[in-house]
């Protein structure tokens, strides 16, 4: 009766839709536009993303890469359905304006924590006990890690001078104590940075360093975070006033403050609600895409190094490849079009 007449329905509808769209998989997914930055952790997910909806789920994927500012001006403006790394922290006063306005959703957490902290490598760690920031606060401690300009303290490689971090790892140092035992180095560039930090532990020497992750770097060297009063919202606030006056006033416009650990942030996903509401099982799957953070540094590693060299194609092969965590985030079915795909 009805229910066979729709039963016929709908298999009339999937053959024409199969049959107007050949070599795709599944044709009800249509096309998924997906934002891209140009920054590496970025392309890591947007990579996997991508080979998961066009082989798992039939999409026809087209990615945009550009700079936060335009790409998520397109998200805002409906020209964007996805964007898999969201730094939500930074921009969340213009977020949450689009979001109130149904435009758009955050789909929660891609990466559990992004981490911005003090690290010494782990043989000095453990041969000297070095858990806080406060046991670097010891003379013999900081000679270990001499800085060449300035042998009568030790060096702590510093982030850029340029960024705001640079001036509040100052305000840090004289909070702890720490400007008495080492220097604020200022490494120059990003690149300057990975490149000190991976000297030393080519050359097996101690360092003393800011960094910050996911990286590829943190996929390669052995760094341990030195523990900092946790993170409060009023204390941050008091140390920022103090870090603007010294950017606009110069270092010696420090005055007294509080200090805490840079705040944990994770990173999000965001979709086109218009695009979720016609997309449930692909929506589906990015709700429950998480990948930690210590393998996003390995992926970075891979997706920076020789292997892959830039290649997200390669680089989603190579998670999937190696991963099954992935397979709790599809349904069986989607799974093994994915596994064949490889």
């Amino acid at each position: 009766g009805e229910k066979m007449k729709l039963i016929n329905k709908l298999l009339a509808v999937t053959a024409i839709s199969v049959a107007l769209v050949p070599g795709v998989v599944s044709a009800d997914c249509g096309k998924a536009r997906l934002a891209d930055f140009d920054w590496n952790s970025a392309n890591v997910h947007t990579g996997i993303v991508q080979f998961v909806l066009e082989h798992g789920f039939g999409c026809e994927v087209e990615t945009t890469r550009g700079s936060t500012t335009p790409i998520m001006a397109a998200h805002y403006d409906s020209q964007l359905d996805v964007v898999t790394e969201l730094w939500y922290d930074n921009i969340a006063e213009q977020y949450n304006a689009v979001q109130a306005e149904g435009i758009i959703e955050n789909i929660g957490i891609n990466t559990p924590d992004s981490q911005q902290a003090f690290y010494v490598d782990k043989a000095t760690a453990d041969k000297y006990n070095l858990k806080s920031v406060l046991d670097m606060n010891n003379p013999e401690v900081a000679a270990l890690f001499a800085d060449p300009e300035d042998p009568t303290k030790g060096r702590m490689v510093s982030c850029i001078g340029g960024w705001s971090c640079y001036t509040i790892n100052q305000v840090k140092q004289n909070v702890y104590g720490l400007n008495q035992y080492y220097t604020n180095f200022d490494p120059g560039s990003s690149g300057a940075l990975a490149a000190v930090i991976a000297g030393a532990f080519a050359k097996d020497q101690p360092i003393f360093t800011y960094y910050w992750a996911p990286t590829a770097l943190m996929g390669k060297v052995d760094l341990v975070r030195l523990v900092e009063p946790p993170y409060n919202t009023e204390c941050w606030d008091a140390m920022q006033l103090v870090v603007e006056d010294m950017k606009a006033n110069g270092m010696d416009a420090y005055t007294p403050t509080c200090a805490t650990e840079y705040k944990d942030m994770s990173l999000d996903k965001s979709v086109l609600t218009a695009w979720a509401e016609t997309h449930p099982d692909e929506t589906a799957f990015l709700k429950a895409y998480s990948i930690p953070t210590s393998t996003v540094n390995k992926l970075l590693a891979f997706y920076e190094g020789d292997e892959a060299d830039g290649d997200m194609e390669l680089l989603a092969i190579e998670y999937l490849s190696n991963n099954s965590e992935w397979k709790s985030w599809v349904s069986a079915d989607v799974a093994d079009k994915v596994s064949a795909a490889l």
